[in-house]
C-alpha cells in the first residue's frame, strides 16, 4: 500500500490478501472501501488529484477482479449507487461489486476551478466476466479505442449509474464538454439485467442529455451517440428472445427526444437505426 502523508481524509480500508493498491496526491481526498469474502487476485489501482474527490464502494467476493479509478480535477465521486431510481442511497449494502472475473477502469476529470459534479455510481451484484469502461472528461475515438484522451475544457456535472446484473457484458461510454457555466450536464443510467450485450455510448457536447437504457434480452450490440448543444433525451428498453443491434444518434442544436421498446421475435434478431439531426 503506497498511500501520500498529504491531506488524505476520511480514508477507511478492509482490504483481503492479494491486492495491489496505489492511491496518489490530492487535498480533502476520501477513499473509503470495504473488501470480504475471498477476494482472490484482486487488482485495485487508484489515482487521485487536486481536491474534493471520494471513493465509495464494497467488494463482496470472487476473484481476479480488476479495478482502475481516476479522478483529476476537482468534485469528482464514484460509488454506493445512490442516485438510481427508487433504491436510495446504496451505503448501507456497499453498492458494488459481489462476484467475480469483473474488469472495470472509471476515470473522471474536471478542468476548471470550480467544477459540477461527476458521479460514476457502478454496482455489478451477482454478474461474472463483465467488462466496463467509462469516461467523465474523458473520450475514446471509437468503440475499440484502449487509449484516453483528456477534455481539456470540461465543468463536470456528469453522472452514469451502469449497474449490471448479467454475464458477459462489455460496455463502453463516455460523457464530456458541458463547458457553458449554465449546462445541466449528462446522465446516464444503462443497466445491464441480461448477458452478452456489447453497448457503446456517447455524450457529447453542452446542453442536457439524457440516457436511459435496460436489456431483458441477451446478446444486443448498442451504439449511442448524443452530440450537439440540444437537450437530448432517449429511452431504449430491449426485450424478447432474439437479441438486436440498434444504432441511436441524436445530433445537432435543436432539442430531441426518443423512446423505443424493441421485443424481438425474430429468429437470427434484429436490426433498428435512428437518426435524429
Amino acid at each position: 500500500m503506497d498511500l501520500p502523508a498529504k491531506l488524505l481524509t476520511g480514508v477507511v480500508l478492509v482490504l483481503a490478501l492479494g491486492l495491489s493498491f496505489k492511491a496518489y496526491g490530492g487535498d480533502d481526498l476520501a477513499i473509503n472501501i470495504q473488501q470480504v469474502g475471498k477476494g482472490d487476485n484482486l487488482d485495485l489501482t487508484i489515482y487521485q488529484s487536486h481536491h474534493n474527490n471520494d471513493i465509495f464502494f464494497s467488494i463482496g467476493d470472487g476473484d481476479n477482479i480488476t479495478l482502475d479509478l481516476k479522478q483529476t480535477g476537482n468534485n469528482n465521486e464514484m460509488g454506493w449507487a445512490n442516485d438510481a431510481p427508487s433504491w436510495g442511497s446504496g451505503a448501507a449494502w456497499g453498492g458494488d461489486i459481489d462476484y467475480d472475473n469483473q474488469y472495470l477502469k472509471l476515470w473522471q476529470h474536471c478542468s476548471e476551478t470550480t467544477c459540477n459534479k461527476n458521479d460514476i455510481q457502478f454496482h455489478v451484484s451477482y454478474g461474472t466476466d463483465n467488462t466496463v469502461w467509462w469516461g467523465q472528461g474523458y473520450f475514446f475515438d471509437g468503440r475499440n479505442d484502449t487509449s484516453w484522451t483528456l477534455d481539456t475544457y470540461d465543468k463536470g456535472g456528469h453522472k452514469v449509474t451502469i449497474d449490471i446484473h448479467g454475464d458477459d457484458n462489455s460496455l463502453k461510454g463516455f460523457q464530456r464538454n458541458c463547458s457553458d457555466g449554465t449546462c445541466e450536464g449528462h446522465d446516464a443510467r444503462i443497466y445491464f439485467y441480461s448477458d452478452d450485450n456489447d453497448g457503446y455510448f456517447q455524450q457529447v457536447n453542452d446542453g442536457v442529455k439524457t440516457l436511459d437504457v435496460v436489456t431483458y434480452s441477451d446478446g444486443n450490440e448498442i451504439d449511442t451517440l448524443q452530440q450537439g448543444h440540444g437537450t437530448m433525451n432517449a429511452i431504449i428498453n430491449l426485450q424478447g428472445n432474439y437479441p438486436t443491434d440498434i444504432s441511436l444518434t441524436q445530433q445537432g442544436n435543436s432539442n430531441q427526444s426518443y423512446s423505443l421498446t424493441q421485443n424481438c421475435q425474430t429468429v437470427g434478431g434484429c436490426s433498428v437505426t435512428v437518426t435524429q439531426q
